[in-house]
């Protein structure tokens, strides 16, 4: 099993919620989604975006695909870390479920990536 593929599609398909549910995703986020055009963020920058990335990972199966995917997921986690400390948010079960999930997934991404470089050390083929 390829782990970069997995990672990829988990962020695709949490894109694709986004574009189709945009307002159970940010309710589950604990977004307020309480306008057309917070609803059109929602759905541009957590479902579009996510979607397309994780899409072309599939696609392209190039390791800079994975390395992207990987780097976006660990860059999520890093900032729910940062906010621990700067935002101080109520934490539950569904918050350390996406910090473990991005943690996860963002690093089954990287090591993918590493492992399919056949020698080459610039991510592109």
């Amino acid at each position: 099993m390829n782990l970069g593929r997995v990672s990829s599609a988990a962020l695709m398909l949490s894109g694709v919620a986004g574009v189709v549910t945009p307002t159970k995703v940010a309710s589950a986020l604990d977004l307020s989604a309480a306008s057309g055009r917070a609803v059109a963020e929602t759905r541009a920058g957590l479902g579009g975006t996510y979607t397309a990335l994780g899409g072309w990972a599939l696609l392209s199966r190039r390791p800079a695909a994975h390395a992207a995917v990987g780097a976006t997921w660990l860059g999520a986690a890093a900032a729910r870390l940062a906010s621990l400390l700067i935002d101080h948010p109520r934490t539950d079960g569904a918050f350390w479920a996406y910090l473990a999930a991005e943690i996860g997934f963002g690093s089954a991404a990287i090591v993918s990536a590493i492992r399919h470089l056949d020698g080459n050390p610039t991510f592109v083929r």
